[in-house]
């Protein structure tokens, strides 16, 4: 076939990620991380939230959105190469991801995987939150971890257990674990009386009870400093309540810092290599 003698390159990696209007560094440092995992195959970056790719333009800072990158790659001649998923649950994001996949297999005569998300595999998965928890308590088993996602917008969403699990087996690990989201399932808005009363019962078994707002966002971008501030602010009108420590030195909590979440990423698209035969 004369189309196929264009693909003249090997493997590529596009790290598939929802961007961050302030954030955007810290996509970058990971991508840097991969690039030094896998040394000699080329990693590039696409960015799925159509409204941070606009706002960072009228910055004059340019960037694509997968199918563009996507298309990048094929045009430069890549034999195979696999979109790694760089989100927390397999939702929404993840599925217009694979959809995206799907759609250029059509096409294309690359062979093209994807990985899955960071909370996919149930081991990996709960060594992951038994170890967070565990770090963020520092041996304070009274400690109260409220921990926020971001949340879905349907409940008829692929991938919506992964969510559910997470919340259940944190709860599981600590009677002191609490969760909500910003804008999915239990949302904080809707949920916060319920929360409130919950942390004013444990308050009154020990009085000098605090509270850890965790939020499980990959990076530390406007959710957290508006909306995760901004539950803080509620909490520690009846409770002692802060915003958890950084675990990675970057002076804001944020999962894609830390180095079990990058090698979860890692360990994903290197599966995914060796069923490209590399």
């Amino acid at each position: 076939m004369k189309r196929y003698r264009h693909y003249n390159k090997d493997t590529a990696i596009i790290l598939s990620c929802f961007g961050s209007v302030i954030e955007q560094d810290r996509y970058f440092e990971f991508q840097n991380y991969i690039q030094e995992a896998f040394k000699g195959i080329p990693v590039y970056m696409a960015f799925s939230s159509k409204m941070v790719i606009k706002k960072l333009a009228k910055e004059g800072k340019e960037y694509k959105n997968l199918p563009q990158v996507m298309a990048d790659v094929d045009m430069e001649g890549y034999k195979k190469y696999i979109v790694a998923s760089i989100n927390v649950f397999p939702t929404d994001e993840h599925e217009v991801l694979k959809k995206m996949v799907k759609g250029f297999r059509e096409f294309s005569l690359a062979n093209i995987r994807y990985t899955n998300a960071l909370l996919h595999k149930t081991k990996e998965s709960s060594l992951f939150l038994k170890w967070l928890d565990e770090e963020i308590r520092e041996g304070d088993e009274e400690l109260v971890n409220l921990y926020i996602i971001h949340g879905v917008p349907v409940l008829d969403l692929a991938g919506l257990e992964s969510v559910r699990y997470t919340a259940d087996f944190l709860k599981v690990l600590n009677q002191n674990n609490l969760s909500c989201s910003l804008e999915g399932e239990y949302p904080f808005y809707a949920v916060k009386d319920a929360i409130k009363r919950e942390i004013l019962a444990k308050k009154e078994q020990n009085p000098n009870l605090k509270v850890n707002i965790v939020p499980f966002l990959l990076v530390s971008g406007n959710h957290y400093d508006n909306d995760m501030k901004e539950i803080c602010d509620e909490v520690s009108e009846y409770c002692d309540a802060s915003i958890v420590r950084d675990l990675d030195g970057s002076g804001k909590f944020n999962l894609l810092g830390l180095q079990k979440v990058r090698e979860i990423f890692r360990d994903n698209i290197a599966v995914e290599m060796k069923k490209l035969g590399c």
